[in-house]
């Protein structure tokens, strides 16, 4: 009874999943407070979780206006008015963001629209200082006209829905956009990206041939079909795109920071930082994902001060990116020739059809320099494919805190501190190496699901060892050689030997 009941809890690993009221109640305390970070950060969240709650959308509307970042604001604001028009706060405020963007026409209509729905209202001044100013800016400034509108409209809600990782419904707004503006390649190039996410990577191929074809020379679609190459692991057109991106020399700054953060994520450093900080020196304020890409290429181009400086500035941005550094698993110490530095070996283990593998694959993405990259790829890692057990692996990559009150939990932290262990002894994971760690987390899985306490880290991990090598060399493996080296005693070695092997993978018959 014992052991089913810990093999249920080994499928019920989350017990408790916040709804979008949930986080954008700790947005508005965390407004309350000044905490403006985290009030973003919960926000985003609870726009996610509630897409079609305008209140909801409005609150993150508002804050990303704060923030300056008046397209995104636009698509939030715009989005709540279409779901409640007749909120007079969502039409001033539809004024105020058009007002902002340049829509002048819109920032009239709608300031004249709230006045008329409250004469009276908390806005009333405000939304008469947007008409002077429209008035005042009528003969000065040429306004955009509502094609223009409805164009920025549609972009913005697709690149927030990619964002979001809604892929299938981006997928559908940028289609009927192309259907209406068949001369939009920014919208072809996000289109071919929303297909590459969902799997549909011929599509995704052939729409960006097709504007290159169409629109000769467009950097977005050569930098979008690089990445593509880069993640299919295409080598020779890979090769052939970086030959025409190192011979492209982009004036405006949307095309050097595409390029310089397509040259950093496949690793062409040099070239990136040569662009990303031709934009920095010339005045270029950039958002967050600027300066990860110039911290990325400086730190792995050997400016790793710099590349450090870099990363500063992105953590004021953004303070959820604390402590996860492109560079953080990298010691000066570590081997980039070891497995935990070997990108398509990890790939290859979180990926492999035995839940041990990848159990060992997401130990080794918690060390190694590639984690970034590959937990941002869109489908390297499906959660749906993973055990309970598999998810625990995935959080402790993630560096997520445990619930030692939780008995598996608790159980799971101790078998990794055995891995961490034997990763200590070892300074590396090397090719020889590596079984050595697979037996560990075959002999872990199915220790967990026994529920097995993990009592001794230190006689854990030397017993494990002592089993490993005796199988490879059983006259020269002695107990006593490992009892030292992990500073315990035979007779413990041989207690803990006898409790690891009731779990070794014999067949019953």
């Amino acid at each position: 009874m014992e052991k089913k009941r810990q093999k249920e809890k080994t499928n019920n690993v989350v017990t408790f999943i916040p709804n979008g009221e949930y986080y954008f109640n700790k947005a508005l305390k965390a407004i309350d407070k000044d905490q403006m970070d985290k009030a973003y950060k919960y926000m985003k969240r609870a726009a996610e979780l509630s897409p079609d709650d305008a209140h909801v959308l409005m609150q993150f509307g508002i804050l990303e206006m704060e923030a300056q970042n008046f397209e995104k604001a636009y698509e939030l604001i715009h989005t709540a008015y279409s779901l409640e028009p007749s909120e007079a706060e969502h039409v001033f405020f539809l004024a105020e963001i058009s007002g902002c963007i340049g829509l002048m026409r819109d920032a009239q209509k709608y300031a004249e629209m709230y006045l008329q729905m409250e004469p009276d209202g908390m806005y009333v001044q405000e939304a008469e200082d947007i008409l002077e100013f429209v008035q005042f800016e009528e003969n000065e400034v040429e306004f955009l006209d509502d094609d223009e509108s409805q164009k920025l409209i549609a972009q913005e809600k697709a690149r927030r829905l990619m964002e979001d990782g809604n892929f299938p419904e981006a997928i559908e707004v940028l289609e009927q956009i192309i259907e209406t503006y068949p001369d939009l390649w920014p919208a072809y190039n996000n289109l071919a990206l929303a297909y590459f996410y969902v799997g549909e990577t011929e599509q995704s191929r052939a729409l960006l041939h097709n504007v290159l074809r169409e629109n000769h020379g467009n950097l977005h679609a050569l930098c979008n079909l690089t990445v593509v190459a880069y993640y299919e692991k295409n080598e020779e057109e890979l090769q052939a795109l970086l030959e025409i991106l190192k011979k492209i020399n982009p004036y405006d700054w949307e095309n050097r920071y595409k390029l310089g953060a397509t040259l950093a994520l496949v690793g062409q450093y040099e070239l990136a930082y040569k662009w990303l900080q031709s934009m920095k020196k010339r005045g270029f304020t950039g958002d967050a994902g600027f300066y990860f890409w110039l911290a990325q290429s400086a730190y792995f181009s050997g400016r790793e001060e710099e590349g450090k400086v870099a990363w500063r500035i992105l953590v004021e941005m953004d303070p959820t990116k604390e402590g996860l550094e492109p560079w953080g698993n990298l010691s000066e110490e570590v081997n980039i020739d070891s497995l935990e530095q070997n990108r398509e070996f990890i790939i290859e283990k979180i990926n492999s059809k035995y839940s041990a593998h990848r159990m060992f694959g997401f130990f080794l993405l918690s060390k190694s320099a590639h984690k970034q990259e590959i937990i941002a790829h869109p489908k390297l890692i499906d959660l749906s494919k993973y055990s309970g057990i598999e998810k625990l692996c995935l959080a402790y990559a993630l560096q997520h805190s445990f619930n030692q009150k939780n008995e598996l939990e608790k159980y799971f932290v101790r078998s990794m501190e055995v891995a961490e262990e034997l990763y200590n002894k070892s300074g590396s994971i090397t090719i020889e190496s590596q079984y050595l760690f697979q037996m560990w987390f075959v002999l872990c899985e199915r220790a967990l699901k026994e529920g097995y306490e993990f009592k001794n880290i230190k006689a854990l991990a030397a017993s494990v060892e002592y089993m490993f090598y005796s199988t490879i060399n059983s006259e020269k493996i002695t107990k006593k050689h490992y009892a030292e080296k992990y500073s315990i005693s035979v007779s413990t070695l041989s207690k803990y030997i006898e409790e690891l092997v009731q779990f070794l993978p014999f067949d019953s018959k």
